[in-house]
């Protein structure tokens, strides 16, 4: 499935991988549309990136994907493309105090958010004579990193997921793609990581996206640039050694 022509729309696209990835999907001839919870920051982004739609809406509120839904299949009704790509990641000791509230927070965005994408545009897809889910997981699904510990667990559960939704969807007209980054120079990469980090380099974003496009036309259902093919093996052959090296960063 080439990447041209198509109407994508990404979640998260105001910054980082899904600002990369619609930077670089609008230069190849697609309509993309960008979602995110911050309409200033959207705004920013349609000024970087001419051309790009940008929607206001929050992937952790499940009325909020419902209104997108609503607008999206009325303004673009020849979507064939979704990007799950929407995610916070947090520097957490389970030692420490938290509200229970709070303490899920990533769930809500990182793995409840995606599987409500699917279900509310899944009937839309599959209408489509050729159509795509790309859920966007971490290197980290397959090795967890000790100082986050729960997006660690909600990337390990949208692969999961996204795993299940590939075999449901088999034979039909919509493909479902994994694309695992590694650590990459973004705004998540760094920030609550700096001290971490400090002596670590990612992945360049633009890098990163030109890969995944290149996968993803490939044909590959599984795309994991860079270290995040060392952590699916490390993770399959010897998981206790991979971890025991990976918490070391923490």
């Amino acid at each position: 499935m080439k990447l041209i022509d198509r109407t994508i729309l990404i979640t998260g696209g105001s910054s980082g991988i899904g600002l990369e990835l619609a930077r670089q999907l609008l230069a190849r001839g697609n309509v993309v549309i960008a979602t995110g919870r911050d309409r200033a920051r959207l705004d920013q982004a349609a000024s970087a990136v001419p051309g790009l739609h940008t929607i206001t809406a929050d992937a952790a509120d499940a009325e909020a994907i419902r209104a997108l839904h609503t607008e999206v299949v009325e303004r673009f009704p020849r979507l064939d493309v979704l990007i799950n790509n929407a995610g916070i990641m947090r520097n957490m000791s389970l030692l420490e105090d938290r509200p229970l509230e709070d303490l899920t927070r990533e769930v809500g965005i990182n793995l409840e958010g995606p599987m409500r994408m699917v279900q509310r545009f899944l009937p839309d897809l599959r209408r489509r004579p050729e159509s795509m889910v790309v859920n966007v997981t971490s290197g980290l699904a397959f090795v967890p990193f000790k100082i986050a510990p729960v997006y660690s667990a909600t990337k390990a559960g949208l692969h999961a997921y996204t795993r299940c939704l590939r075999a449901q969807l088999d034979g039909t007209s919509v493909r479902v793609v994994e694309l695992a980054p590694p650590g990459t120079e973004t705004p998540l990469f760094r920030g609550e990581f700096e001290a971490e980090m400090a002596k670590q380099k990612g992945m360049p974003v633009a890098k990163l996206v030109e890969q995944a496009i290149r996968g993803i036309e490939a044909g590959r259902p599984d795309v994991r640039p860079g270290l995040s093919r060392v952590l699916w093996l490390g993770g399959r052959l010897a998981p206790t050694t991979m971890f025991k090296q990976l918490a070391k960063l923490g």
